[in-house]
């Protein structure tokens, strides 16, 4: 048996001789870091067989093995050093084949996972390749969507600024050259110069409102607000709309529990759901906004008589500049409420949605509730 002082000897200077040849080995992975993994491997495989070797030489050295079995023993180290560095360049040939495999899949027009079996690391990577594919043609898709919106959107806004510019010019140079010279002509022309102004201005600030949404630059001031309050300005805020075109506007809260919300914006988006309803519900019709606590959510629901919204145009219901054929009418506005009274809804985390229900279509909004003055979720 080996004394024990032998045996630390062997160990301090078996590993002395390790630590040199891993020094080694290092410097040569940092040296060829940009080269293939299969030469890396066989630096590594070749390191831990010169590791041995040069700890059984070191042994050697020190008269604690005889010539017989450092023989041997080298020889048995040169035949696993064979096999290893076989493996060793085996395996990197299979990852360097499977590497290339996965190249050539990214470099294909539309990502697809390779069908051959890639080592666990690649199969993985290759997975989030998928999902980041999928991820940037979803993008894509909004991409063209949204471009396709402000195309749609300047023609619709070019359309209706003409229009009212078109009048207006003509008004200012009747008035200018005296053709119209009577009183009340000319009250009467100052007025619908006003009319037309308000709703150039009202059209001016949908546009500037719907850029900041788009552009992630609104900025909202929470605070706590009761349904009920909600409601009630929605209300009072589009009642001499109402009684103008002869619509019945009908406000109920079920319970008014408060919600943590910016109460300019979120009113903003609510007149801008009841002024849609409104303009969309015939003279003898009825609109009705009902606040409740449903299910953990503040919801808030816009119900009108407008006699519903073809099926294969509710998903486009609240895309910018989007009107329908029967929106196509004068004092329509630009078609920006409903996209406008989105941007502010989900910037407050909340869900808008629109279906159709009875009489006409029922739009809901859904905030999430807040009980306290922390503002902690029940």
């Amino acid at each position: 048996m080996i004394p024990f002082k032998d045996l630390l000897l062997v160990a301090f200077y078996a590993t002395l001789a390790a630590f040199a040849v891993a020094a080694l080995a290092l410097a040569a992975l940092h040296l060829l870091r940009g080269r293939s993994v299969a030469v890396q491997l066989a630096v590594v495989s070749a390191a831990t067989v010169l590791a041995t070797v040069s700890g059984i030489l070191m042994i050697s050295y020190l008269m604690l093995l005889s010539d017989h079995d450092r023989s041997v023993v080298l020889a048995v180290l040169a035949s696993a050093g064979v096999v290893a560095m076989a493996v060793s360049v085996l395996l990197g040939r299979r990852l360097v084949a499977a590497n290339r495999v996965l190249v050539e899949a990214v470099r294909a027009d539309r990502f697809q996972p390779p069908d051959a079996r890639l080592p666990a690391e690649l199969a993985e990577l290759s997975r989030e390749l998928e999902a980041a594919y999928d991820r940037l043609a979803a993008a894509h898709e909004r991409e063209q969507a949204l471009e396709a919106s402000r195309r749609e959107l300047v023609a619709w806004v070019s359309h209706d600024l003409r229009t009212p510019l078109a009048g207006l010019r003509a008004m200012a140079e009747a008035l200018e050259d005296e053709v119209v010279a009577d009183e009340g002509t000319v009250h009467r022309y100052h007025g619908r110069i006003r009319v037309e102004v308000e709703r150039l201005t009202e059209m001016v600030d949908d546009l500037f409102e719907l850029s900041r949404i788009h552009a992630g630059a609104l900025r909202l001031s929470l605070r706590r607000v009761g349904l009920a309050d909600l409601v009630a300005e929605a209300v009072a805020g589009t009642e001499a709309l109402a009684r103008a075109k002869g619509v019945k506007i009908h406000g109920d809260v079920r319970e008014g529990l408060p919600v943590q919300v910016d109460a300019g914006e979120l009113g903003r988006a609510l007149r801008n759901l009841v002024v849609n309803a409104i303009r969309h519900t015939p003279g003898d019709g009825a609109v009705h906004i009902i606040g409740e606590v449903r299910d953990g959510e503040a919801r808030v629901t816009v119900a009108d008589a407008c006699g519903g919204i073809p099926e294969s145009d509710l998903p486009r219901v609240f895309d910018v500049a989007f009107r329908g054929e029967a929106a196509r009418s004068p004092g329509g506005g630009a078609g920006l409420g409903l996209a406008i009274a989105r941007g502010i809804v989900e910037a407050h985390a909340g869900r808008i949605g629109v279906a159709n229900a009875g009489p006409g279509c029922r739009f809901e909004v859904r905030l999430p509730l807040y009980c306290s003055a922390l503002g902690v979720r029940p």
